[in-house]
């Protein structure tokens, strides 16, 4: 039997580079998850713009625009499909874990807040601690009036209960929190023999702190009023100053306000978090 012989290609002509087609399918359109970042980039500022108008609240509205304008990036970045293959897979795999954790954190933290949403407390508390929030030249912001409406029907029912109104005076207001608020219980009824004033405080962790010299953090029973949203924060605070038995009165908000506020706690509730006041 005789072997074949090898013949092998000459170099010269062994140059030419032939390119298979890729199998499979096709890649077309736009990726879905763009179109989500599109989106909830739309509504962002759409919302930002609905705030602006209705003119509540701080400027903290304004990280909706910034939110909006990032999401809209994201979308764009997540469209160019050829971009997104040349980017080495570690990476992706870092951002998609750092998004995933965030993700998490976050809906951890909302959950938290939205235990204390109906917060309501039992009869007969000692003292009743309102916290501030902002006063306008021509009376107390929306989120405050709904803190001092819901605070009276408890003090009516209970006339024994001393109460506490807390919050100082900001640049921009023309009286403090405190003082307002007192003339505000007043005027409707409440008297002003079971009022006590705290009008030094600028946050949260302030305003339960001044207000808890006033009082016996052991054995008093103290009931917080603040709004909804605010209340899991406000709860916890008071429950690492030593107040031992602490209830909420929970106070809503504009409905069209629920995804700014709920936002802003979470940042709030991590701000105060990161500094031990929780």
């Amino acid at each position: 039997m005789k072997r074949r012989k090898n013949h092998l290609i000459p170099f010269e002509k062994s140059k030419k580079v032939i390119r298979l087609e890729k199998r499979g399918r096709v890649e077309r359109g736009v990726p879905v998850s763009a179109v989500i970042f599109w989106l909830m980039g739309a509504c962002s500022v759409f919302y930002c713009i609905g705030i602006a108008g209705m003119g509540f609240g701080t400027y903290f509205f304004l990280i909706w625009g910034v939110l909006g304008a990032v999401f809209v990036l994201l979308g764009a970045l997540l469209a160019n499909r050829a971009l997104i293959r040349r980017l080495p897979g570690w990476l992706k795999a870092v951002c998609l874990t750092v998004f995933c954790l965030g993700a998490i954190v976050f809906a951890a933290v909302e959950g938290m807040i939205l235990t204390k949403y109906d917060a309501t407390p039992t009869p007969g508390a000692d003292y009743v601690i309102i916290l501030g929030a902002q006063w306008k030249p021509q009376g107390p912001s929306n989120v405050l009036q709904r803190r001092l409406d819901k605070a009276i029907p408890y003090l009516n029912e209970n006339p024994d209960t001393i109460v506490i109104v807390s919050g100082g005076q900001g640049p921009d207001e023309p009286v403090s929190e405190a003082a307002g608020m007192r003339q505000y219980l007043v005027d409707i009824g409440i008297s002003d023999d079971r009022i006590l004033i705290e009008d030094r405080s600028t946050n949260t962790w302030e305003n339960l702190a001044f207000s808890g010299t006033m009082l016996d953090r052991e054995n008093d029973r103290i009931v917080i009023v603040t709004n909804n949203f605010h209340m899991f924060r406000a709860m916890q605070i008071a429950k690492k100053q030593g107040y031992k038995n602490v209830e909420g009165l929970a106070a809503d908000a504009l409905k069209a306000m629920v995804p700014n506020n709920l936002l802003r706690e979470f940042l709030g509730v991590v701000k105060d978090y990161l500094a031990g006041n929780l």
